[in-house]
This record gives structure tokens, C-alpha cells and sequence, in this order.
């Protein structure tokens, strides 16, 4: 997989993002950054391309996204589909759940990630330069 730049722009924003994330974020990331689910190692606030992922693990190609009430609203209906179809497009799997559903239901949520986690083969190793 060959490396896309990311705008400055796009990091710096990412960044703050980890600084200020929901509490929902904080409470999958606490699983997330353990590597509880099948041992694959996720990021956090992941820029991607134009747009800046919640949680992305690189090695699966899979992206889980949570979404808050704002995410209901008709245009972040539109943009969230826009987003997700160029996701897809590029080979990631793109999983959303709403925040309410890690805040009351953590483990279905982790059941979900882990069961797409264990389908995804990880992608392989590209040989050593000699």
C-alpha cells in the first residue's frame, strides 16, 4: 500500500482531535488502545485522505466511527454517506455506531469490531529491500 501524503492542515487537526475527544470516544479508546480485540493495534483520529477517521486500524483496513446526535441531521446524513463511500472505495470496511450505543451497550459494540477484525485477513507484509 503505497503512503498518501496528508495535508498539515489534516494532522494538526487530527491532533487537537485527540486532545478534546467525546466521552464515548474516550471510553472505546480505552478498550481500542489495548489491543483487547484479537490483539490488532488501532489509531485514534486518524486523517485519511481528506477526511480525519475516529479509530482506524491499518492493519485489517477497517475504520469504526461514532456518531453523535449532529450525525442524525440531514446534511451529515449526505456527508456521512459521501464519506463512507470513498472510504469503502479504497479498500477500508467502515463500521459507525452511535455514541449511545458504547456508552450502554460497550461490549455488543466490541463484539461487533471484533467479529469484522477476525473476518478482515491482515493485509500482507511487502518484502524486505535487499
Amino acid at each position: 500500500m503505497t503512503h498518501r501524503p496528508v495535508p498539515l492542515v489534516n494532522r494538526r487537526l487530527a491532533r487537537t482531535m485527540r486532545q478534546v475527544m467525546t466521552p464515548a470516544e474516550i471510553r472505546l479508546w480505552l478498550r481500542l488502545k489495548r489491543r483487547e480485540l484479537d490483539g490488532v493495534r488501532f489509531r485514534r483520529q486518524a486523517p485519511l485522505g481528506s477526511y480525519i477517521v475516529d479509530f482506524f486500524c491499518p492493519e485489517r483496513k477497517l475504520i469504526v466511527e461514532l456518531d453523535g446526535d449532529h450525525h442524525g441531521h440531514d446534511c451529515n446524513v449526505i456527508a456521512n454517506a459521501e464519506r463512507t463511500r470513498w472510504l469503502e472505495g479504497q479498500g477500508y470496511l467502515v463500521l459507525r455506531f452511535a455514541n449511545t450505543d458504547v456508552m450502554s451497550n460497550l461490549e455488543g459494540v466490541c463484539a461487533t469490531i471484533s467479529v469484522a477484525v477476525s473476518a478482515r485477513a491482515p493485509l500482507p507484509k511487502p518484502p524486505l529491500a535487499v
